[in-house]
């Protein structure tokens, strides 16, 4: 979908568990020195600004990344905070790293980044943002962009996918392209970020890939405390797939950050 632009949620709740396990998991691969390729199917604009109306408008950062902040419960080691803190130091004070950012800046010389982003806005300030980093930047469908190029060179590699969920459709889509790009690129190490909402809509979507016979899936949510009767989003998930031997303490410690806020963890 083209109208969603993720200003408008940057440094949220579900951020701080997604950007926390991508971090862990970028890092948790480059201890190996082979090379890899990382790929993501909705890369966004990279760079956020928190002090922007869009941010201001629906308070999510103040709620979410900023209170933890706050809070100090985002550790100064944690590789998450590490890519904040090159984002600073590139964009200014206040500015918030997307995933492809923190792709960058985890990253290798020798690792290769591939972008999809189809808005046209969004595309523009991608290119924008990340014109200091080593990327190939596509302004193309993001399903169909990572299956044209898989597999990619090197082979190892990681694949985010984290859509909108505009439409309810996406949900299904999501889970079908996992299960192609897995077909296509039986490798690649797989991340895809969902929202938990009251309505449930992830839940087919789990257990589509579930039944697929996938290798090392892992499912794992954190549920947040809210107040009752409040509107959103009431937790965030993510399933792994290929997921790599030993990144299970890394991605609980990412979870960690989210303790203020969060009432349970499911992995």
């Amino acid at each position: 979908m083209l109208s969603y632009q993720h200003g408008y949620h940057a440094g949220c709740l579900a951020d701080v568990h997604k950007h926390g396990a991508l971090a862990a998991l970028l890092t948790h691969l480059g201890e190996k020195p082979k090379p890899l390729s990382y790929l993501e199917t909705h890369a966004g604009r990279a760079a956020y600004d928190l002090s922007a109306p869009e941010a201001e408008k629906t308070g999510e950062a103040k709620a979410g990344i900023l209170r933890l902040m706050a809070e100090g419960a985002i550790p100064p080691d944690q590789p998450l905070a590490k890519a904040m803190r090159m984002t600073e130091q590139q964009f200014g004070p206040g500015f918030y790293p997307g995933s492809p950012l923190i792709a960058a800046q985890l990253l290798r010389p020798d690792d290769v980044l591939h972008l999809m982003e189809m808005h046209p806005e969004e595309h523009t300030a991608l290119k924008r943002a990340m014109r200091r980093h080593k990327a190939h930047i596509h302004r193309r469908d993001g399903y169909e962009g990572v299956l044209a190029i898989s597999p990619p060179a090197p082979r190892r590699g990681l694949v985010l996918i984290d859509p909108s969920y505009e439409v309810k459709s996406e949900y299904l889509r999501a889970a079908e392209f996992i299960i192609a790009l897995h077909g296509k690129w039986p490798e690649a190490a797989i991340m895809l970020w969902y929202p938990i909402l009251q309505a449930g809509l992830h839940e087919a979507m789990a257990e589509r890939l579930a039944s697929s016979d996938l290798p090392d899936l892992v499912r794992r949510e954190v549920r947040f405390r809210l107040d009752p009767g409040a509107p959103g989003m009431r937790g965030s998930g993510l399933i792994l797939v290929n997921t790599p031997w030993g990144v299970g303490g890394a991605l609980d410690a990412a979870e960690r950050m989210l303790d203020p806020v969060r009432v349970t963890s499911v992995a």
